[in-house]
């Protein structure tokens, strides 16, 4: 299965958050080639920052943040550029109200025709009438 991996799905795969278990299956399958991974390129730059918060809100202590960081960038999934995606990014984003950011993941799936796999609860429900290959990491 080819999935666009929202990056709120791998942080699960460092802090333990709901459906964590779940994120951390789909990574170990897409290591044995069971699931292709996509991603805009700002997929790792969102995980750093929200590893970097989490270390600021004592989540987890610094030794820890560096470590997740290296393990994602040596797991990183197949990156687009989002310079690509930005006009259609910003067309979605402007006509449902929701930020550019998630939208890159919108615009990237639509254009290689695969799931979208998040767990934010308020994209999906904002989008999935209108983008149903928008499916929440809950629900597999």
């Amino acid at each position: 299965m080819r999935y666009v991996l929202d990056s709120c799905v791998a942080v699960k795969w460092f802090l333990a958050e709901p459906d964590s278990t779940t994120a951390i299956r789909i990574l170990d399958e897409a290591d044995r080639q069971i699931h292709e991974l996509l991603a805009p390129d700002v997929f790792p730059i969102e995980v750093a920052h929200a590893l970097s918060r989490a270390e600021r809100r004592g989540l987890i202590r610094p030794p820890a943040g560096p470590e997740h960081l290296s393990d994602l960038l040596a797991s990183l999934p197949t990156l687009h550029t989002s310079l690509i995606l930005l006009p259609r990014a910003y067309e979605i984003s402007s006509q449902a109200r929701i930020g550019v950011y998630d939208c890159l993941y919108v615009a990237l799936a639509e254009r290689e025709g695969c799931e979208l796999l998040t767990a934010d609860d308020r994209l999906a429900r904002a989008l999935r009438p209108t983008h149903p290959f928008i499916v929440l990491l809950d629900s597999i």
